[in-house]
């Protein structure tokens, strides 16, 4: 059985975070360790509060985790800060494993969830990962992304692919990649939920558990595209907010 490795935050509601990516990992038969960064006080309507983890005892949760396993992928999720970002990237950088990383610093509000200088250094990861996943409203901090101006040259330069989530055209839900100076588009039909709490995270997650399995990049998103599609779709209408989607009853209709 392969070993995908979360390095994320945790979210006590369930949906997001590391809980979100254990369940991706168990919807696709791999097996989920986690290294957790951030503690979160939150539910489907919101976040509360943050208690960070100290980047010592995030390193020591990494150690222990690659001491015992082989570890066939990684997925990077909110690192919440400098000293996190410094820990994580030395671990990487010597790494010859698929890694996912999703660049969690502005939620889907538009809510700032780290500072400037940390977004800054956190880019510093970009090369030692296989690909990015960037909503909307990071894409634009990281390169004043819009589909229709010159960012678009920046993004094709970067060592590591990128794809951005959720544009929107007419019925259809768009992720773009950019990936070796080509341009790729993967479409589902859009649909109108409120239950998308921790979709970004699957997302990523799932794009992590295809590339253990031993999928080439775009079979990987294939797969997560319509794993997140059912997921939303067959969602179990929990909490008060955005709800969490279904990550078991997803990977049964694949």
């Amino acid at each position: 059985m392969k070993v995908v490795l979360s390095i994320a935050g945790s979210d006590c509601s369930g949906g997001a975070g590391i809980q979100a990516d254990l369940k991706t990992f168990e919807a696709f038969s791999v097996f989920g360790c986690s290294v957790i960064t951030v503690l979160t006080a939150q539910n489907t309507t919101g976040v509360k509060s943050i208690s960070e983890v100290s980047a010592q005892f995030v390193k020591e949760q990494l150690e222990m985790v690659f001491e015992d396993f082989d570890v066939s992928a990684i997925k990077i999720g909110m690192l919440f800060s400098n000293e996190i970002i410094d820990t994580v990237r030395e671990l990487i950088k010597d790494l010859d494993i698929p890694i996912v990383l999703d660049p969690v610093f502005i939620s889907k509000a538009g809510s700032m969830l780290l500072s400037a200088d940390a977004v800054t250094n956190m880019k510093t990861l970009f090369d030692y990962v296989t690909i990015i996943t960037p909503n909307q409203f990071e894409a634009k901090a990281l390169f004043d992304y819009d589909s229709n101006n010159n960012s678009i040259d920046k993004i094709k330069e970067l060592k590591c692919a990128t794809i951005i989530k959720n544009s929107i055209e007419e019925d259809k839900s768009i992720d773009i990649l950019y990936s070796n100076k080509e341009i790729k588009k993967f479409e589902t039909p859009l649909l109108i939920s409120r239950n998308t709490h921790g979709t970004g995270c699957s997302f990523s997650s799932a794009i992590a558990a295809n590339l253990a399995l031993g999928k080439d990049l775009t079979q990987a998103i294939n797969i997560s595209n319509k794993f997140i599609y059912k997921a939303i779709k067959n969602a179990p209408n929990l909490g008060k907010g955005k709800g969490p989607i279904a990550h078991k009853s997803a990977s049964m209709l694949l």
